[in-house]
C-alpha cells in the first residue's frame, strides 16, 4: 500500500511521466505570450501583444470569443472613461458592419415615472441613437440617475451584436498575423516552480511554451500556483476601507442570465406565452421579480438583464450547470411576470436564453497591491500611485451582494501592481480576478475596463519578452507611453 510520504517522493516524477506522455502525444507549441482565456481581457492582451509585435497563443475553453460580454449577453458597454484604446477600435470596426453596433441613451427609468405613464417601469430602459457619437459614451461619474437631466445629457454607452463582436474580435487577432487562436480548447494544468511557469496544458492534450502568462480567466492558472486568493467581502481591517464589514464576509455580487426578445410583427396579436410545466407564475426565489436593464439593439431585439437572477454565492455553491439549469426557470418565470403585468412587452417573444452565465465575481488575485474603496473615494487627483495604467469611474455596484454604492465623484487609477500576483515572475492576472478588494472590484468589472487592464498587460507582456526584462521591472510608465503612442496614431487615422 503506498503511503502519503511514498506518494510526495514519487509526485514529482509522475507529473514529469505525465508531461512527457502528453508533449509525446502532441508536438508542444511555443510563443512569446500565451494568454488563457479570451474574454474582454484576455482578447485585448492577446491583441495587444501580437500587435506590438510578440507571438502569441491565446486559449479560450468556449467555440467563441468574447465571454460574458458574446456568450453572456452582456452585449453593452456602459457609460465610463478609458474606452480610448482596444475598445475604440473594436468600435470602429463594428460601426462598419450595418445593423450591429451604436450609442445608445437612456429612454426611461424607475426613478423617472412621468404622470401620463401608466405604470412605473420595472427597470431601465436604453436605445440606440444615431445622433450622438463614441465620445459621448467616456463619462460615468457625476451625480447620478437622480439628475435624470444630467444623466440623460451626460451617460450613454455602446450596444453591439454578440456574434459580431465575437467574428470583430477574431478578425483582429488574425489580422496581427501572431496570433493563434485555440477555441474550444480548456486549460488544464500547469507546469511550475518557485513562482515561474514554463508550460501549460490543454485539454486537447497539447502543450504550449511561453516566456509570458496571462490569466485572463477567473484565476484558474493562478489558483494552480498556490496564489493567495479572495472570495466575498473583505474584513475592514484587510484595506481599511470604511464600507467593509468587521469581519469577512461570504456575500458575492450577483449573477444574470440574460435572455433575448423580439418584435412581434404587425399583423400578429398580442402575446403572453404560456410557463412551462413546473415553472410557478410567482418569484420563488426571493419576495418578489426582479428589475431588469432592458436595451435595444439596432434592428429592434431586445436583451433583458435581471438584476441579479442569483444570488452569488448561491451560484458558487451550485456550481455552473445547476445554477444554470436553475437561472434558466427564474427567466421563464421573469418573461411571464414581464407580459403579464406590462403591456408593451406583449409585443414580444421571447427569442433565445443566452448560453452562458454573467457572473460577476467569483475569486480575485491578491498582487503587489490590491485596489480599493479608499483609491476610489480619492479619485485620481488624489492617488499617490505612479504606476497607474487604466482608469475607471462606474460607480460600486452590487446587485444584493452587499456593501457600499453610489455615484463617484471622479475617475479613479488602476495600478500596474494590481496585475502583478504575488509571488509569481513570469505570471500577469487581467480580468475581474485581478488584485482588487470586493468594493472595488463592483466598480471597475466591466467589459471596457476589462479591456483596458488586457491591453496593459499585453503591451506590459511584450516589454518583458523583446527587453528581456522581468515583468516586476517593467516600468508603468513605458506601458503607457507604448499605449498611448498607439492610441494617438490610430485616433488620427480613424478621426471621426
Amino acid at each position: 500500500m503506498m503511503t502519503v510520504k511514498t506518494y510526495a517522493r514519487i509526485l514529482p516524477v509522475l507529473m514529469c511521466a505525465a508531461w512527457t506522455c502528453a508533449t509525446e502525444q502532441k508536438a508542444a507549441l511555443t510563443c512569446d505570450v500565451a494568454v488563457i482565456g479570451g474574454g474582454s481581457a484576455g482578447f485585448a492582451a492577446a491583441w495587444s501583444a501580437a500587435h506590438l509585435g510578440s507571438s502569441v497563443i491565446l486559449v479560450e475553453k468556449e467555440s467563441m470569443l468574447g465571454g460574458t460580454s458574446t456568450l453572456g449577453g452582456v452585449n453593452n458597454w456602459e457609460p465610463g472613461m478609458g474606452g480610448t484604446g482596444v475598445p475604440y477600435r473594436v468600435y470602429q470596426r463594428l460601426r462598419q458592419i450595418p445593423g450591429v453596433a451604436g450609442v445608445y441613451r437612456f429612454d426611461r427609468h424607475l426613478a423617472w415615472r412621468k404622470p401620463w405613464e401608466k405604470y412605473t417601469f420595472p427597470g431601465g430602459m436604453i436605445e440606440t441613437d444615431p445622433c450622438v457619437s463614441y465620445a459621448h459614451t467616456l463619462r460615468r461619474h457625476g451625480p447620478g440617475m437622480g439628475n435624470e437631466a444630467w444623466f440623460r445629457e451626460h451617460c450613454r454607452g455602446v450596444i453591439f451584436e454578440p456574434d459580431a463582436m465575437a467574428e470583430t474580435m477574431l478578425a483582429m487577432l488574425n489580422e496581427t498575423g501572431r496570433c493563434r487562436v485555440l477555441l474550444n480548447t480548456a486549460f488544464r494544468e500547469a507546469r511550475h516552480a518557485d513562482g515561474t511557469v514554463s508550460a501549460v496544458s490543454l485539454s486537447d492534450g497539447a502543450v504550449v511554451r511561453a516566456k509570458i502568462f496571462i490569466d485572463a480567466t477567473d484565476a484558474a492558472l493562478c489558483a494552480q500556483l498556490g496564489c493567495e486568493l479572495m472570495t466575498g467581502r473583505d474584513r475592514r481591517a484587510d484595506f481599511n476601507e470604511p464600507g467593509a464589514p468587521p469581519e469577512p464576509l461570504m456575500r458575492l455580487n450577483g449573477a444574470t442570465l440574460m435572455y433575448r426578445i423580439t418584435p412581434l410583427a404587425k399583423n400578429e396579436p398580442d402575446l403572453i406565452e404560456p410557463l412551462p410545466e413546473g415553472v410557478p407564475e410567482k418569484c420563488w426565489w426571493q419576495g418578489g421579480f426582479p428589475v431588469a436593464f432592458v436595451g435595444q439593439y439596432p434592428k429592434g431585439d431586445r436583451f433583458v438583464n435581471m438584476l441579479p437572477t442569483m444570488r452569488g454565492e448561491e451560484y458558487l455553491e451550485l456550481g455552473p450547470e445547476k445554477a444554470y439549469a436553475e437561472c434558466r426557470r427564474r427567466v421563464l418565470a421573469h418573461w411571464h411576470w414581464y407580459q403579464k403585468n406590462y403591456d408593451e412587452f406583449r409585443r414580444f417573444r421571447l427569442k433565445s436564453i443566452f448560453p452562458v452565465m454573467g457572473v460577476r465575481e467569483t475569486r480575485r488575485v491578491r498582487g503587489e497591491y490590491v485596489l480599493n474603496q479608499r483609491d476610489l473615494i480619492a479619485t485620481l487627483a488624489n492617488q499617490k500611485h505612479d504606476d497607474i495604467i487604466a482608469i475607471a469611474d462606474h460607480p460600486m455596484d452590487n446587485h444584493g451582494g452587499g456593501g457600499p454604492s453610489g455615484e463617484l465623484k471622479g475617475p479613479y487609477g488602476i495600478p500596474y501592481r494590481c496585475l502583478l500576483p504575488l509571488k509569481t515572475t513570469n505570471v500577469l492576472i487581467a480580468g475581474r480576478a485581478a488584485s482588487f478588494s470586493a468594493i472595488a472590484a463592483s466598480s471597475c468589472r466591466l467589459s471596457r475596463t476589462m479591456m483596458q487592464l488586457g491591453q496593459a498587460a499585453g503591451t506590459a507582456a511584450h516589454l518583458s519578452c523583446s527587453s528581456s526584462v522581468p515583468l516586476h521591472e517593467v516600468q508603468a510608465s513605458e506601458i503607457r507611453r507604448v499605449m498611448a503612442e498607439r492610441i494617438d496614431q490610430f485616433v488620427k487615422e480613424h478621426a471621426e
